[in-house]
């Protein structure tokens, strides 16, 4: 896969998704965006990838939004301002696309973040599965410094994943969060010294999912955000469905029998 924005590579069914703009701070233009979405759309279709990891080049993780497309998002040559609005309200939407396929996408995603994490940064770190960063490394919902409402999903998805009160004092104040402190809060999972133990660590992890059962990992990250968004009642109906569809598959015989006979299981795509 070759991208202008983004270095891909796939080894060993564990795709390595890199943001590429490390002279801009992995700041992301508008073709930055859109291969973002369809980076995310293509491995969700590829049977040689598991689980995701997504990282940044050079010094950042993501500094979100590139300025020049920030400030081109609201320029439309209409003279009705209902239809100004229209075109708006559909760019917002559009921007939003290429996080949602993260987060749809049915393979695990993992972020692994050193340097800053800044503005649109968060909201793509939210859509992951699970974040992991270095102690150094800082978040920081920045669009309030801006004038701004952050409108790519951060505020959606931040307070399912830490504590509400945090999660609106980041929003309000714009202020820095370390490693160490978003490990203790939950944003992230682990936080390390340095990006070379984080990124030995994180490989670890994407190892240990990409030898379970691909069909189980796809299910189990798809009953996840379902139970998320609704109650617990509605989250075993749906369950009970999912299973009733997927349970009697060639991967629950596989991992029977080879349990019995103490090997690894080998899996299907």
């Amino acid at each position: 896969m070759s991208f202008e924005t983004f270095e891909v590579t796939i080894n060993q069914y564990i795709a390595q998704v890199v943001f590429n703009r490390p002279e801009r701070a992995n700041a992301l233009n508008q073709k930055a965006w859109d291969e973002m979405k369809v980076i995310f759309e293509e491995l969700d279709e590829n049977d040689e990838v598991r689980v995701i990891i997504l990282r940044g080049n050079g010094k950042h993780f993501c500094a979100g939004i590139d300025l020049e497309l920030l400030m081109s998002v609201a320029q439309f040559a209409q003279k009705c301002e209902g239809r100004k609005r229209e075109k708006l309200r559909k760019k917002v939407l559009d921007l939003q696309a290429p996080i949602n396929a993260i987060e749809q996408c049915s393979k695990p995603v993992i972020a692994a973040i050193h340097g800053g994490c800044i503005g649109g940064g968060i909201d793509i770190i939210s859509a992951c599965d699970m974040r992991y960063s270095t102690d150094e490394a800082f978040f920081t919902i920045k669009e309030i410094d801006m004038g701004m409402v952050a409108d790519l999903g951060t505020l959606q998805r931040l307070p399912k994943i830490i504590p509400a009160g945090i999660a609106r004092e980041m929003a309000y104040t714009g202020r820095n969060v370390s490693g160490k402190e978003a490990e203790r809060i939950g944003l992230a999972n682990r936080s390390f010294a340095d990006a070379e133990i984080m990124l030995s660590e994180v490989l670890k992890t994407a190892q240990a999912i990409a030898s379970k059962s691909p069909l189980s990992i796809r299910g189990t990250k798809a009953i996840l955000n379902h139970s998320r968004d609704h109650s617990v009642a509605d989250g075993l109906d749906y369950m009970a469905t999912w299973n009733a569809a997927m349970l009697l598959s060639d991967d629950l015989m596989e991992a029977f029998q080879a349990k019995m006979q103490k090997r690894d299981a080998i899996f299907k795509q």
